[in-house]
């Protein structure tokens, strides 16, 4: 028989070779877990790589694109507007669907884009039908759309109203309608301000490229600034932009406004508006320069500049203005990408899209832009805008709101003033008088 105590030798040896086994297996299976995060840790710096490469050579695309686009003329850069607001607008209403439902209602997607273009057209039809005015003098049903635009406009607008009317279901009413409120939102803050950039192009490239250029140094620098030094979070909904990052980006930007007025300014192709829409680079232009682009005098307070013995200052106007310009960059068009964040965090979706590799939808590169072009576009008319009568403009309203009649009878009265004023002999105004038959 085996004593007790061999037993309980024998019961201890296998206690102890189960620990020796549970311990070389826990240490196999740290080794597993060892290697498995290596590896996780490999293929997310290897995803980070790649993301970076893949967004650093469509920065380079977008910025080589965008370029030529500028140099191509007018025409290409209102063309890019148009395509920006196209695809923001699509990316908005996708974003902001709330449900899949909306595709037993096909009149839904159908009424977006009707209120589209014809926002579109309403907007900006007006501004480029000058540019094509002499075709309204040869087709006679150009002139009557030309004429007739705003009336137009309405009975497309109230077409697709009625058409929404009709296609309201039950059990579907609040989606439908929900929808509706979103597209007019989007039609506002999107296809209103983008309106508002292309009137900037055709007051002068400068306007157009200035801005941009001012919200894109700006989000660099705000960037640049809040991983060097910033501490204070700025705003909830936005973790990772910081106070000192925002207020950083502000005193660069106001640099950069003045260095890009420098480069910018020399260049009549900038700083003229825009009379022929198939204006380029390559196109000689010559304008009468509005007075900011001009050298000015600017007396200084006596108090201040007596000691020193100046008592004035030469300085182009378009300096300050871009001054205000990227005040304005810098405070107030950083919200536009702000309030996107929070629409995105309300739909709980990382990008607008996926459109540009590396940097997600237009919305996401453009939702500054907007904000700023509408606010250049305010400050021209209201601080630069010579709001003069030329030539051009007299004949752009006689050929967009006459007609032929119409035509001739104004040139009957011109004549006469001519006449009246000694400009004209009698056997001139015998002889126009008998041509045009009045």
């Amino acid at each position: 028989m085996v004593s007790k105590k061999s037993k309980r030798s024998n019961g201890n040896l296998k206690k102890a070779a189960a620990e020796i086994s549970t311990v070389s297996g826990d240490q196999d299976g740290s080794k597993n877990d060892l290697k498995q995060t290596k590896t996780d840790s490999k293929t997310a710096n290897e995803s980070k790589r790649y993301n970076f490469l893949v967004r650093t050579v469509w920065t380079f695309i977008m910025i080589s694109g965008f370029f030529i686009t500028l140099a191509s003329g007018h025409f290409w850069c209102v063309l890019l507007i148009l395509a920006c607001q196209i695809a923001a607008f699509k990316e908005c209403i996708r974003v902001t669907s709330i449900s899949g439902r909306e595709k037993n209602l096909p009149f839904t997607r159908t009424l977006n884009w009707y209120f589209l273009f014809t926002t579109i057209y309403y907007l900006d039809g007006r501004s480029l039908f000058k540019f094509f005015q002499y075709y309204f003098i040869h087709y006679r049903a150009l002139n009557l759309v030309a004429m007739n635009h705003l009336f137009i406009c309405y009975c497309l607008y109230v077409l697709g109203f009625v058409f929404f009317v009709f296609s309201l279901r039950k059990g579907h009413l609040k989606l439908q309608f929900g929808s509706l409120c979103v597209t007019h939102m989007v039609l506002l803050l999107v296809v209103f301000q983008a309106h508002l950039v292309i009137n900037n192009v055709l007051n002068g490239l400068i306007w157009f490229l200035l801005p941009c250029g001012l919200v894109i140094v700006n989000d660099i620098f705000a960037y640049l600034c809040g991983i060097t030094f910033g501490r204070t979070k700025l705003i909830e909904i936005s973790p990772k932009k910081t106070l000192e990052g925002f207020l950083g980006a502000w005193f660069f930007t106001a640099i950069a406004s003045v260095i890009l007025t420098r480069l910018l300014t020399p260049f009549t192709y900038m700083t003229c508006p825009v009379k022929d829409i198939n204006t380029n680079f390559f196109t000689p232009l010559t304008c009468d320069l509005n007075p900011v682009f001009l050298p000015q005098n600017y007396r200084l307070p006596p108090i201040l500049f007596e000691k020193f013995g100046i008592s004035s200052v030469t300085i182009k106007p378009i300096y300050l203005h871009a001054l205000n310009l990227a005040t304005f960059a810098s405070l107030f068009a950083p919200f536009g990408g702000f309030f996107a964040s929070g629409l995105k965090r309300t739909f709980k979706v990382k990008d607008f899209g996926q459109s540009i590799p590396g940097h997600g939808g237009i919305t996401d590169r453009v939702d500054c832009q907007f904000l700023m072009g509408s606010f250049m576009n305010l400050y021209y008319e209201t601080f630069i805008s010579e709001k003069r009568i030329t030539v051009d403009t007299v004949i752009s309203t006689i050929l967009l709101n006459f007609n032929e009649k119409q035509i001739v009878q104004l040139i009957k009265i011109l004549n006469e003033v001519l006449y009246s004023n000694g400009f004209l002999s009698d056997k001139a105004y015998g002889q126009l008088s008998e041509l045009y038959n009045i």
